[in-house]
């Protein structure tokens, strides 16, 4: 015979004194509970979520998307957490911020100081080495963690691919331009459900160095990004995953002129935004976000162990209903030293 909860509970109290008695008490209501089939189960992790997928836009500036028409950027924005003042390292090239974003930490960790870099010509070695003889990445700490999993990236700019474990990715696809990239990354998401989705696109530093960082043809390209990920986004929705997935969208470096690599505010300052399931909604973010901790946001929201070589941290502030441990937190406003 099957019983409700409510039932249940009167049958208990209707009985004898001893058998209600709180140490005895709770223990038969749960035997109860289980029996008739009524135990909720365990809840997910806090952060966690089935998807995530990265649009790392090449040499997108906070300034790019104030000065063009970003209707899909603005949307996330708003129903997410974001910044407009995370940080890139130094220097501010793109290989060295790629992979500071993917793997956890600096280049001072990887070892990835320039875009001259190879896996076989460096100088600074890295102070561990993953898979692939490189440091580790958010892709092999995901294949670690979640053995069965899809994994897939597709990038727009050819050197992204030597950053990667590929062994550890099913897919890794170097595309051709941006269209191609989004085609190509939308088809996987449809046919693999992938639990982490990686998208690089190249061509608004491609107008960044063409004709210069807040030109109009820099503009437009910030545009076409902004239609480009706002596809990604509607796939999500049509699908079905917008409950279990989060789309995060930053970038390796800003520029100034025709270039970048200095030390500028305009070459170290990048957007971070993450829109999605478990993500705080309207939320402009007050501590510190540096890339490098996109990959450790990555992990926990997939709810998996971080490479323990890693500097970077989850962005908890982003997180709803996150609890922050005192590793996680970060002053809200700089500390003066006298």
């Amino acid at each position: 015979m099957n019983y409700s909860v409510l039932e249940l509970w009167i049958l208990l109290m209707r009985s004898e004194p001893r058998c209600y008695q709180l140490p005895t008490f709770c223990v038969v209501l749960v035997m109860l509970l289980a029996s008739s089939g009524q135990v909720a189960r365990a809840a997910e992790p806090e952060g966690a979520a089935k998807h995530v997928i990265v649009i790392g836009v090449d040499g997108l500036a906070p300034f790019g998307i104030s000065s063009a028409n970003t209707p899909a950027l603005d949307r996330l924005c708003e129903q997410g957490a974001s910044t407009m003042h995370a940080r890139a390292v130094m220097p501010t090239s793109s290989s060295s911020n790629w992979a500071s974003m993917i793997m956890g930490a600096g280049p001072e960790q990887h070892g990835i100081t320039s875009n001259e870099w190879e896996r076989n010509r460096f100088e600074i070695a890295p102070v561990v080495k993953g898979s692939e003889g490189i440091y580790p990445t958010m892709f092999s700490a995901v294949r670690k963690g979640l053995p069965t999993s899809a994994i897939g990236v597709f990038h727009d700019w050819g050197g992204f691919g030597r950053l990667v474990e590929s062994e550890s990715c099913d897919l890794v696809v170097d595309a051709d331009g941006p269209v191609d990239a989004i085609d190509r990354s939308t088809e996987f998401w449809n046919s693999r459900n992938p639990s982490l989705l990686f998208i690089h696109l190249d061509h608004v530093d491609h107008a960044g160095h063409a004709e210069g960082w807040g030109s109009p043809d820099y503009v437009q390209a910030v545009q076409l990004a902004d239609r480009l990920i706002n596809q990604v986004v509607t796939v999500v929705e049509k699908t079905g995953h917008k409950s279990d997935t989060v789309v995060i969208v930053t970038s390796d470096h800003g520029g100034v002129d025709k270039g970048h690599g200095g030390s500028t505010m305009a070459e170290i300052e990048i957007p971070w935004i993450a829109w999605g399931a478990g993500i705080r909604t309207g939320v402009e973010l007050k501590k510190p976000v540096n890339t490098y901790d996109t990959a450790a946001t990555v992990l926990r929201l997939l709810d998996v162990p971080a490479p323990a070589c890693w500097v970077g941290r989850p962005v908890t502030e982003a997180l709803s209903q996150s609890k922050q441990s005192e590793d996680d937190a970060a002053p809200s406003e700089p500390v003066a030293v006298e």
